[in-house]
């Protein structure tokens, strides 16, 4: 009985994804044109040869998406981890990282069968929405210089300071006096198809052609024209994709396997431990804001996303590749293109295998100033003014932690970041202690008004609180205010409402919500 249901079950998730390939794979062709010159650029400044990246982006794709329950999130070699990928690199070689790697992945596997994938619903909802916001920002930034054709910096690059001596804000005006027109037609029309797309009602019947694949096409199909009538506003070496040529026999060539001699070494383990820990707090912050960017809202279970990320970074470096996250980038870009299930991050993976064996030259036609087009339009829809407007509206407890999060992750990195604004946050919790004000005029009555966010270390102090009341009293739990509410918190307060019947306790509950949803305010 037990199996025929799990079987049934199993089925009607078969037939959910395929009844969506008219969304997903659409979306999946996008997410690849996005993620190619992203692997390509973050294995280059790892100092790994280029396929070590496009390896872990197929990895990603292929393995990853299959064993994983998000519907939305992309897995591939992320910006985040280069540091130490390069550091690695340097200390253990190119064995030695995939060595690491291979053990993170494994440490990764233990994490999430010891059910440590709850540790992202610590983040606050405006701690997440702060990141979201700042990559939104940091994709028009750093896509500027390669949408008028200056690529000093490679695809990929999410820090502040580059490789290429200049920051973030700098490599604009620099760029704008190096500019070329044919890339900025080349990016200019592709972000008016995207907008068109959008707008005109014939345009968003055509699910099988989206705007951003629209846009890659046009730059593409624009470049060959100026070529033949125009060769000055041609694009080509450093301005378009650069797809390592030669299939199999160029995987044989540049990549390696893992050095298994190195298990008793402690600098290895140092990396390995290092790796596991950055890659799973990227992947479960990645997953919960792609929750949020869902349409659907559904969750990720996030246990099983670690596992599914462990088997992705065992696999990974047994084929020569580097580590691998959930890449926010590709993720938001994936739920920008009309993502519905898991099988556009598959139809990627094919499709990034299908381009190392086959497609190199047709791949090295595609000018990054129409994949710059597809990403500044995924970045303003991240983080446009309204976003700011309407954040700051808010209280202060919500919009401090938003903003504090947006300039740490735009002027640091994205993990630095993320955990300054999770403090500033925490700052704001235990000030107000969760909102918890109590009215202790008369101890036939207890007021307990909620905070914005409320994580699972606001229990301890709720449950002292509310053993404040006298029998026969009134208790008023205000959540009017709460954006989200950690389970344990909500158990804790069903709990003491099933105890209140027996000492004659009068509960009110004020618009509480259910744990871990984001209530509208």
């Amino acid at each position: 009985m037990g199996r025929a249901l799990a079987k049934s079950v199993a089925d009607v998730s078969f037939r959910d994804h395929f009844r969506h390939l008219k969304n997903d794979l659409p979306a999946g062709v996008v997410v690849f044109l996005v993620a190619l010159p992203l692997c390509l650029g973050i294995a280059h400044a790892s100092g790994v040869p280029p396929l070590a990246g496009v390896i872990s982006g197929m990895v990603g794709g292929l393995i990853v998406a299959l064993v994983s329950g998000s519907h939305t999130a992309v897995s591939g070699p992320a910006a985040g981890l280069i540091v130490i990928v390069l550091g690695a690199f340097e200390t253990l070689g190119y064995r030695g990282l995939l060595m690491a790697t291979l053990v993170a992945g494994v440490l990764q596997i233990l994490l999430g069968l010891a059910r440590f994938g709850g540790i992202a619903s610590l983040f606050p909802a405006s701690v997440v929405k702060g990141m979201l916001v700042a990559i939104g920002v940091i994709l028009v930034l750093k896509q500027i210089p390669h949408a008028v054709g200056y690529n000093g910096d490679f695809e990929g690059d999410e820090a502040f300071f580059q490789a290429d001596g200049r920051n973030t804000l700098t490599e604009i005006p620099f760029a704008l006096g190096h500019f070329h027109v044919g890339a900025v037609l080349i990016s200019l029309t592709g972000l008016a198809l995207i907008l068109l797309e959008e707008r005109i009602a014939w345009l968003k019947k055509l699910r099988w052609i989206p705007g951003p694949l629209l846009a890659v096409a046009a730059g593409v199909g624009l470049n060959e024209l100026f070529h033949a009538v125009a060769p000055s506003l041609a694009v080509g070496g450093s301005h378009l994709v650069e797809m390592p040529v030669g299939g199999v026999d160029a995987i044989r060539q540049e990549l390696a396997t893992p050095d298994f001699s190195l298990l008793g070494n402690g600098s290895m383990w140092t990396i390995a431990v290092t790796l596991a820990v950055i890659a799973s707090i990227e992947t479960l912050l990645s997953v919960e804001a792609l929750d949020s960017l869902d349409p659907l809202k559904r969750n990720t279970p996030t246990n099983r996303e670690l596992v599914a990320q462990g088997v992705g970074n065992v696999v990974a470096p047994m084929l020569g590749g580097i580590p691998l996250t959930a890449v926010i980038v590709r993720g938001t870009a994936n739920v920008s293109s009309g993502a519905q299930t898991r099988m556009s991050a598959f139809a990627h993976g094919v499709l990034l295998l299908v381009s190392v064996l086959a497609l190199a030259p047709l791949m090295n036609r595609i000018p990054l100033a129409a994949l710059a087009a597809v990403l500044l339009h995924v970045g303003y829809k991240l983080a446009k003014p309204t976003v700011f407007v309407a954040m700051l509206r808010r209280a202060p407890a919500h919009w401090v932690p938003f903003f504090s999060t947006v300039g740490l992750v735009l002027f640091t990195d994205l993990l630095t970041g993320v955990l300054g604004g999770f403090v500033v946050a925490v700052g704001f919790i235990v000030v107000e202690s969760a909102r918890v004000r109590l009215s202790t005029r008369k101890r036939a009555k207890v007021e307990v008004r909620l905070a914005p966010t409320v994580p699972w270390l606001s229990k301890l102090l709720l449950r002292q609180s509310l053993a404040r009341v006298d029998d026969g009293g009134l208790v008023v739990i205000d959540g009017r205010n709460t954006e989200t509410l950690h389970a344990d918190v909500h158990t804790e307060i069903r709990a003491f409402v099933e105890r209140a019947h027996s000492r004659r306790i009068e509960v009110r509950l004020l618009d509480l919500p259910e744990p871990g949803a984001v209530a509208a305010h």
